[in-house]
């Protein structure tokens, strides 16, 4: 069924958090507008008589320069408002539109919009808030172009998402060649425009590279993805190579950094240090029920045997634990060095006092570990996950914790993390559920993604990203790169 008009209207940011009697004489007024793929919404300089939401598909903007070239200026998306300015000033527009797909427009006469703007006061704060983002917008892309437009011969790279140990390692780093233009703001549609004048992006496990998003940093001049990372799951590479993009990542930065970090995950819930910490904070030096179990003897299971599990096996056999490790991939003669025995999954469940997953989110790991396998594991296991937050089932893992079958969690990693981790969200309420209710327990630590947070991970990351981008701008393309990343792996 299709969407109604004020469906469509609601995927504006600008509109969706009016009032329902506001939405509704704005939809009662609205037209919609099918524009085929390649066809003109309108051209510069026409008379401005509506505004308009993109409900569907995408609009590229361009601008005749001064010279009579056609200049791109930016796409519009799903939910970006066009022709505020134009329609309150009664002025021609400013730029040329095309639809690049077959694309949804919602669309209210000027004069229509002139009343609803008389009538309903909230619509006209709704909008200079609008504008005033865009203003801001705008300052901060304007920065962003003479920064790179720099006459000092160096290469410009895009950094989105930038945090203050991120800025330290690479700065100490960065060859002669290069400069790095940090960003404090994620890449995502809204920020695409900030890559405008580099050739090179360089982005983190939080940032978006969703297709609608390549295709905003291709139309800006973008060649590289240059991912400071392991995972790449947020990339969609089969856009990626339809675009002409090379991605590329960090493979492995510092297996000993996670290893580590899951080491004290697993001895932290074990000896209920998180409680021990906050109880003796407030005077109560109490034991009762903080009684643990010893390492020694007891078994654990480590399902992926890569180089940060691998780690992790010689630490666990350090305490005189035995190991498990299911991994279609993995070496006998390397389970035989480790002292490790590689097992079918269902075993390793079984048998298993301790659970650590260090396996890649692919389609095949997706919900992993579910509601069925968390029945088959051992009552009372400690699962660790420091790998990717998509390998469990966090509904699964919700019920599990209540009926006691797991018996602690340690999560540095969360299927939908990336609305929380990596920000200061504390002057703000939790509306993620699941997450909420992870955070209730008192016998789960959640820490946000932290596992690669080391000074040794951070130098490593940043000499492989550097290379990465050196590799490129040294004439190597896509499947050629050290680190490439291309559809299908």
């Amino acid at each position: 069924m299709a969407d109604s008009t004020l469906d469509l209207l609601d995927r504006a940011e600008v509109f969706a958090g009016l009032t329902s009697a506001t939405r509704l004489a704005i939809s009662a007024v609205a037209e919609r507008r099918v524009i085929p793929a390649g066809d003109l919404v309108f051209r510069e300089g026409e008379p401005s008589d509506y505004v308009f939401v993109v409900a569907r598909g995408v609009v590229e903007a361009t601008k005749r320069s001064d010279q009579g070239a056609d200049v791109p200026l930016r796409l519009l998306g799903v939910g970006d408002v066009g022709g505020l300015t134009s329609v309150a000033l009664e002025q021609g527009r400013s730029a040329t539109l095309r639809a690049r797909v077959e694309s949804v427009l919602v669309t209210v006469a000027r004069q229509d919009f002139l009343v609803l703007l008389g009538s309903h006061a909230e619509l006209g704060r709704a909008i200079l808030a609008h504008l005033g983002a865009k203003v801001r917008a705008k300052n901060q892309r304007i920065a962003t172009l003479e920064a790179a437009a720099l006459p000092d011969g160096r290469i410009g790279i895009a950094f989105f998402d930038a945090k203050p140990y991120d800025r330290q390692s690479f700065d100490a780093r960065v060859p002669a060649g290069m400069r790095l233009h940090y960003l404090e703001a994620r890449l995502g549609p809204t920020t695409a425009a900030l890559a405008h004048g580099f050739r090179v992006v360089c982005a983190f496990v939080g940032d978006d590279l969703g297709a609608p998003v390549l295709e905003r940093l291709s139309l800006a001049g973008v060649e590289l993805i240059a991912m400071r990372c392991a995972g790449y799951n947020n990339v969609d590479l089969d856009a990626a190579a339809r675009l002409g993009l090379s991605v590329t990542r960090v493979p492995a930065y510092s297996p000993h950094a996670v290893a580590e970090h899951a080491v004290a995950l697993i001895l932290a819930l074990d000896r209920k240090v998180h409680r021990a910490h906050g109880r003796v904070r407030e005077g109560n030096f109490s034991l009762a029920g903080l009684v643990g179990f010893d390492l020694h003897g007891r078994t654990a299971g480590l399902v992926g045997l890569g180089r940060i599990g691998q780690c992790l096996a010689r630490i666990l056999r350090g305490f005189g634990m035995t190991v498990l490790a299911h991994d279609a991939f993995a070496r006998p003669e390397t389970a035989v060095e480790l002292g490790v025995s590689l097992v079918e999954l269902d075993e390793l469940l079984v048998r298993s006092h301790v659970v650590s997953l260090h396996a890649p989110l692919t389609p095949a790991t997706h919900h992993l570990v579910d509601a069925e396998r968390i029945e088959r594991m051992r009552p009372g296991v400690v699962l660790i996950n420091t790998s990717r937050g998509g390998l469990i089932d966090s509904t699964a893992l919700v019920r599990g914790l209540k009926t006691g079958h797991i018996g602690a969690a340690g999560l540095d990693v969360y299927e939908e993390e990336s609305e929380y981790f990596f920000q200061d969200r504390s002057d703000r309420v939790i509306t993620d559920d699941l997450l909420a209710r992870l955070m209730t327990f008192n016998n789960v630590i959640i820490t946000s993604h932290q596992g690669f947070l080391t000074e040794e991970a951070l130098a490593n990351i940043a000499e492989t990203t550097l290379g990465n981008i050196a590799e490129y701008l040294a004439g190597k393309r896509r499947s050629d790169l050290t680190n490439a990343v291309v559809p299908g792996g």
